[in-house]
């Protein structure tokens, strides 16, 4: 596995790591995106974020086309977007579709009714994605990055808009 520089941040290595977890966790909507041999394919879909398993699961229909591509490249990436508060996470790791209906049962929420009819839906699949690397861009919030930036403009200075990490999970 490639070691990675830590990037600047006032974060130590383990403060970073929760907050990584803990956004992704607070966005839940994330982009998922694989690679098909040819191009990367990104589509939103609900994370079920569960750090105590370090896991993140995804309810999927059993025919999609992102399950073949699971199967021949399972590396992926997710990124979480809060735009209104500038906090953004990437993790990226290794992916498998399972038809693991305990899990499915255990993950299954109500908001799910609206792509399947229940948990025991034969159609549901199980995407587990094991972490392995992540990035995290934690502004204090919008006003005060707009802010540091202004003043950056009329400064010169580069501005510190928050923390920045990229971290082995």
């Amino acid at each position: 596995m490639p070691q990675h520089k830590e990037q600047k941040s006032d974060l130590s290595r383990e403060e970073a790591i929760d907050r990584i977890w803990q956004l992704a966790e607070d966005i839940d909507m994330c982009m998922f995106v694989t690679w098909d041999g040819e191009y990367t394919r990104a589509r939103p879909l609900s994370a079920r974020v569960h750090r105590n398993e370090n896991a993140i699961f995804f309810l999927v229909n059993a025919e999609s086309a992102k399950n073949g591509q699971l199967e021949r490249f399972p590396k992926v990436t997710m990124a979480w977007s809060n735009n209104s508060s500038y906090k953004y996470v990437t993790i990226s790791g290794h992916a498998k579709v399972t038809n693991d209906r305990s899990k499915i049962e255990q993950l299954w929420e109500k908001t799910d009714e609206a792509w399947w009819d229940s948990a025991q839906d034969p159609e549901i699949r199980l995407i587990t994605v094991a972490p392995d690397e992540s990035e995290l861009w934690d502004s204090p919030g919008k006003m005060v990055a707009v802010a540091k930036m202004v003043m950056s403009a009329i400064t010169g200075a580069k501005p510190d808009v928050g923390d920045n990490a990229k971290v082995e999970l």
